[in-house]
């Protein structure tokens, strides 16, 4: 099915096809368990989403439900998910590449799609998968593509699209964590060459990756414009894993700490202008923001559901617990707060897709759901009682993966710092 839509696209006929659909007003197709249609948001998602976006998750959703779905409880237990493998998949339909240009193996689709694509992998049951997947195509790689030179992309971005390759993101270290400007990993130049040395903590595939995207200072000048971004080789002489990190979640995503002593990368492999680090990578954190809150929409709306079908059936003083008007209004507050993101992101995106700086919207739809997630998945888990305390339901892993959307790529005080700055209600350094 997605090698067909892939051709189509090529053929200039994307628009005349749409598997399942009959109309623009027609939702797709019920699937998983909580019987939601993949993208049935309602007419809010209309606004964004045409019927081309329908059924490239329809696509995608039967890739998940055979390749990924049917093996992710497996994949937790083992703390480590087949990344070349399942990227292999997902790059020869097409997945990897979505708003990435033509010429490089991408489809040359807008943003618009990858939001989609990122929505879709909501479906998998698991957190650390789609993150895994986001950072491959929307974490590691915007700068890359923007920014870098034709032969740095047929080097790294074409295989990375294709999956051949797994790629990570180094940007976060021990002492710095959404505090980019004070990381201190080191690219010296020395000749042809950068020098690197240092460390990087939390990183994403840092176990299985070919190559990271590495930002490091390489020059003593003041923190925002001495930084450069680097695409580094994984199995360069100096690069060491020094240990895989057990994480509360998130469990079938590797993570790594890394360490950097004297690795020799060609000066070639810098992404765009020396010192232009730091800018390059705030403009894709933009991009991993937005990925992040259309990721949480499906966890969050299939644990509402399956926590309904729960406490519809299971009885509490002889009635179903869901009868309790604590309960049932409490779940209606917690799916119009979902609708109420969604449309944040949504009008974000749109704004993003037409050339706007969403700086302040992708900040402000992050800030919510992350605090969002939290909230829905520690009040649906004491719906289920005993049973959401067990790793045999949904809820109590969303509990704990979810968990990091206020963490990662800025932690909620930066959002709530960023949001500040654009209210010009943030007190200036003296």
């Amino acid at each position: 099915m997605a090698r067909s839509w892939r051709g189509l696209l090529a053929r200039g006929e994307w628009g005349k096809w749409s598997p399942g659909l009959s109309g623009p007003a027609r939702a797709p197709l019920r699937a998983g368990s909580s019987g939601r249609a993949p993208g049935a948001a309602g007419d809010g998602a209309r606004l964004l989403y045409s019927r081309e976006h329908y059924a490239l998750r329809e696509s995608l959703r039967k890739i998940i439900d055979k390749e990924i779905n049917p093996f992710v409880d497996k994949w937790e237990e083992e703390g480590q998910f087949p990344a070349h493998k399942v990227f292999k998949i997902l790059g020869q339909a097409g997945f990897l590449g979505v708003n990435k240009p033509t010429e490089y193996g991408g489809m040359g689709l807008d943003f618009s799609y990858s939001i989609a694509v990122a929505e879709e992998l909501g479906n998998i049951h698991c957190g650390g998968v789609p993150m895994a997947i986001g950072v491959q195509t929307d974490m590691a790689t915007p700068a890359l593509t923007r920014f870098g030179s034709d032969e740095l992309k047929r080097q790294f971005l074409v295989p990375s699209i294709a999956g051949e390759v797994v790629a990570c993101l180094g940007v976060s270290e021990p002492g710095a964590g959404s505090d980019v400007a004070s990381i201190k990993t080191t690219a010296v130049r020395k000749g042809d060459d950068y020098v690197i040395n240092g460390g990087k903590m939390w990183i994403t595939s840092g176990c299985q990756a070919d190559w990271m995207c590495l930002l490091a200072n390489s020059s003593e000048g003041p923190p925002h414009q001495n930084k450069s971004l680097i695409c580094l080789p994984m199995n360069l002489p100096g690069v060491s894993i020094a240990k895989k990190i057990d994480k509360m979640g998130m469990r079938s995503s590797d993570t790594a700490q890394i360490f950097f002593e004297d690795v020799r990368v060609p000066s070639k492999y810098r992404i765009g202008e020396e010192g232009m680090g730091f800018t390059y990578q705030m403009l894709q954190f933009q991009e991993e923001r937005l990925w992040a809150v259309a990721n949480i929409l499906a966890p969050m709306e299939n644990v509402i559901q399956e926590t309904i079908d729960y406490t519809r059936q299971r009885k509490i003083y002889n009635q179903p617990v869901l009868h309790n008007q604590t309960v049932h209004f409490r779940l209606a507050e917690l799916a119009t707060e979902v609708e109420l993101v969604r449309s944040l992101l949504y009008q974000a995106v749109a704004l993003y897709i037409r050339g706007n700086d969403v700086t302040k919207f992708a900040s402000m739809a992050k800030l919510k759901a992350g605090r969002l997630a939290r909230e829905l998945s520690d009040n649906c888990l004491q719906f289920w009682g005993g049973m959401g305390f067990t790793n045999e339901v949904l809820v109590s892993r969303l509990y704990r993966d979810s968990r990091l959307l206020s963490i990662g790529a800025g932690a909620d005080e930066v959002m709530l710092s960023i949001i500040c700055k654009y209210m010009e209600t943030l007190p200036q350094k003296k």
